[in-house]
């Protein structure tokens, strides 16, 4: 070999790094799961690429153990601590996928929950696209898992509505299981809640998660299930929580779970209404506020000293009717001046005569009023112009 020529690059993968000791340490891709960085399944692809080291050795096999204090990066990118494990409930709405990824491009739940802020979560049981209801969703796919087994008989219950005859002796016969095409589906409680018209609404509760066991047993049954929703899974129920909202659950409550202990999901009591008591009311005197002094009302420049024009005047024109017109009297019925309608009272001295008619000669008003002023009774006076002048009634 001469001086001049390169050294050739092996191409053997560098040799995994022997795993820590220890019993707290878990599999590298159930770690980066934990963490938040993707699937278990993801990441046991990302390894097979050669795409994630752990301190500074490039993995080649996920059975790798590692302990969390070990520099792990996945593409370049550190890889922090895995967050605390936490559990939400989550009302799920009608039309969304159960699913990190949709081979027909369908909105999932996950995108609805990363809106709202939370993590990569991990769904604890499914429902299909029209099924609605409670689902619980963690950060920790081995919460997850542990949840999902068969052997903690966590109750589901749902509230089915059907469409068709209901046959009350098939329904108790469930209660025994039934097997519908080579499938065996276990015990399911049915309860009758009503029945009107064309519908009937049902509660159904079992301890098996298969899929689309409630519509398979149903349509078994000759009955249509036009609407399902999840009102309660184990001891978590819905609780009045809107749909679409999502609502975290205690930490207490899942260290429980996390041991597997028996939990009790309590719901927050309600406050009691504040009672009512009667205080004598002397005391009710001590204990009501100071209203502060007012400011008082400025007195007009035509008021007197001292009064105030809300004030009455008791020298006031007592022949002044409710309904009268301000700075006209009332006079009394009966009174001289008084006239029966359509008849002339009579005239006073000075006053003449109008006979009706208009008045003849050169056209111009008579000294001392205007033009346009006209005699009273004549009908009435003429609208002013203005910009709102013919929205005005007459």
């Amino acid at each position: 070999m001469s001086t001049n020529e390169k050294p050739r690059r092996s191409t053997a993968k560098p040799a995994s790094p022997p795993p820590p000791e220890g019993a707290e340490a878990e599999r590298i891709a159930k770690y980066l799961a934990r963490a938040g960085i993707c699937s278990r399944r993801d990441a046991e692809r990302l390894i097979e690429e050669g795409k994630v080291t752990v301190d500074g050795t490039v993995l080649t096999t996920p059975a790798f153990k590692v302990t969390g204090a070990e520099r792990i990066e996945v593409e370049g990118r550190v890889v922090g601590s895995p967050p605390k494990t936490r559990l939400w409930r989550f009302n799920k709405p009608r039309g969304l996928v159960v699913s990190h990824k949709d081979e027909q491009g369908r909105p999932t739940i996950f995108d609805l929950l990363k809106v709202a802020g939370l993590p990569r979560v991990i769904s604890i049981g499914r429902l299909d696209l029209n099924s609605e209801g409670l689902l619980l969703v963690t950060n920790d796919g081995a919460l997850a898992r542990q949840l999902e087994l068969p052997k903690n008989a966590w109750v589901r219950r749902y509230k089915v509505r059907v469409a068709g005859e209901i046959d009350v002796a098939r329904m108790e016969a469930l209660k025994k299981g039934i097997t519908i095409d080579g499938v065996r589906y276990g015990a399911i409680d049915v309860e009758i809640d009503r029945v009107g018209g064309l519908n009937g609404w049902l509660y159904v509760s079992l301890t098996e998660g298969k899929n689309r066991e409630i519509r398979k047993v149903m349509e078994h049954l000759g009955l249509s299930v036009n609407r399902l929703q999840r009102v309660s899974y184990g001891p978590f129920d819905l609780d009045r929580l809107p749909i679409g909202e999502v609502a975290p659950i205690g930490p207490a409550i899942v260290e429980k779970l996390l041991k597997g202990e028996t939990v009790h999901y309590e719901k927050p009591v309600p406050r009691p209404p504040r009672k009512f008591e009667a205080k004598p009311k002397a005391e009710a005197a001590a204990e009501a506020p100071v209203k502060p002094a007012g400011r008082k009302p400025a007195a007009r420049r035509d008021e007197a000293p001292g009064k105030s024009r809300f004030s009455r005047d008791d020298s006031a024109d007592l022949t002044r009717g409710p309904t009268a017109p301000r700075g006209k009297a009332r006079s009394p019925r009966g009174e001289a001046g008084e006239t029966p309608r359509g008849k002339p009272g009579p005239r006073r001295e000075g006053e003449r005569a109008f006979s009706g008619k208009a008045p003849t000669g050169s056209g111009k008003a008579p000294a001392g009023r205007p033009a346009s002023a006209r005699p009273k009774g004549d009908g009435p006076a003429p609208r002013k112009g203005g910009p709102n002048a013919h929205r005005r009634r007459p």
